[in-house]
C-alpha cells in the first residue's frame, strides 16, 4: 500500500505529504526519459541544488550510458554561493561524473546588472549559451536543467530561457515536484535532500538596485555569519529607501529568528562596516521573491 511520507518543503519550513508509491512511478518515468537521450550524449546543467543534484545522478544511472556521454557543467561568476561549487564538486565526485566549471559572464551584460525582473532570464540566458557551446563541442545532443513541476506556478523568466535554447527539462515533463524530488533522494541514500533553496546571490538585491560585485560579497559575508550561527533557511538582502538610506533585511525561518539575535552584535557591526545605516530582522520570515521589494 503507497503511503504519504511528510517531506520537508522548497522553504524548509512546511511539512507536505509525499506519496511514495507516486514518486517512484515518476523516478521510472524520467529514467525511461533519460535512456534514450544518454546514448546521444548529454550535458547537465548542475548549480550544486537539490534538484540539478538529483537530475545528474538520475542520469549517470540511466541505463545504456557510455563513456563520456554524460557531462555536468557548473558556472562561476560572483552571483554564485561559494558553498554551491563545494557541494556541486563534492556530488559530482559522488556520482561518478565527469564535471567541468566555466566562467559565466552574466555580471559583464548591462541588461543583468540594471537587476529589473527579466535579470534572471539574462542569467540563464548566458548559462544555456555556455551550455550550448560546451555540448557543441563535446558532440552531447541534449542539455537537461532542473526545473521540476513545483516550479510551473512560479513567475521564472529563465525558464523563457531554457525554452527559446532548446534546453530539456526532465524533472518537470516527468511531473515530479521538490518534495517528491527530496524523497527519493532521502531514500536513496543521497546528500543535499534537504539543503535549503539556494537561488544565486543576485536574487538577494532589490530590484532596481544595480548588481554589483561589491554588494554580492556583503550579501555572502554576512550569510556566512548566520549560519556560523546555525541558522539554515535565511536570506540577507540589499535594500534602499526612497531617500537614499541603504539597509539589510535580514530574513529566517521563524525558529530560527533567535539565532539572528545571538549574533546580532557580528551581524551589526559587519553591517556598518559596509555602509548600510541599519541591519533589520523581518519578523515576517523568510519568504520567496522576498528580493523584489
Amino acid at each position: 500500500m503507497s503511503k504519504a511520507l511528510p517531506i520537508l518543503d522548497e522553504n524548509n519550513l512546511l511539512s507536505q505529504a509525499v506519496d511514495e508509491a507516486e514518486a517512484r512511478a515518476k523516478l521510472d518515468r524520467l529514467r525511461r526519459d533519460l535512456n534514450h537521450r544518454v546514448a546521444d550524449g548529454v550535458l547537465v546543467a548542475f548549480s550544486g541544488g537539490v534538484d540539478s543534484a538529483f537530475l545528474l545522478w538520475a542520469t549517470c544511472r540511466a541505463e545504456g550510458e557510455g563513456a563520456g556521454r554524460v557531462l555536468a557543467l557548473t558556472t562561476t561568476s560572483a552571483s554564485m554561493p561559494s558553498r554551491d561549487h563545494q557541494d556541486a564538486g563534492s556530488f559530482a565526485a559522488m556520482v561518478s561524473a565527469e564535471h567541468v566549471v566555466a566562467e559565466s559572464h552574466e555580471m559583464s551584460h548591462p541588461d543583468y546588472v540594471v537587476n529589473d525582473p527579466e535579470r534572471c532570464y539574462h542569467c540563464k540566458a548566458e548559462l544555456f549559451r555556455i551550455c550550448g557551446e560546451m555540448a557543441s563541442a563535446r558532440g552531447l545532443r541534449w542539455i537537461l536543467y532542473g526545473y521540476n513541476a513545483s516550479d510551473h506556478d512560479d513567475d521564472r523568466p529563465g525558464q523563457r530561457a531554457a525554452v527559446e535554447a532548446g534546453v530539456v527539462t526532465p524533472l518537470s515533463d516527468a511531473g515530479l515536484t521538490k518534495p517528491e524530488i527530496r524523497f527519493l533522494m532521502r531514500e536513496a541514500g543521497l546528500p543535499l535532500w534537504e539543503k535549503p533553496a539556494s537561488p544565486c546571490l543576485s536574487s538577494r538585491i532589490m530590484t532596481g538596485i544595480e548588481i554589483t560585485p561589491e554588494r554580492l560579497r556583503h550579501v555572502e559575508d554576512l550569510e556566512s555569519i548566520l549560519r556560523k550561527a546555525g541558522a539554515t533557511t535565511l536570506r540577507v538582502r540589499i535594500c534602499r529607501t526612497d531617500d537614499g538610506a541603504w539597509f539589510l533585511r535580514i530574513e529566517v525561518a521563524p525558529g530560527e529568528m533567535a539565532v539572528v539575535l545571538d549574533c546580532r552584535e557580528a551581524l551589526e557591526s559587519a553591517g556598518r562596516k559596509r555602509g548600510y545605516r541599519w541591519v533589520t530582522l523581518d519578523l515576517g520570515g523568510y519568504r520567496t521573491g522576498g528580493g523584489t521589494s
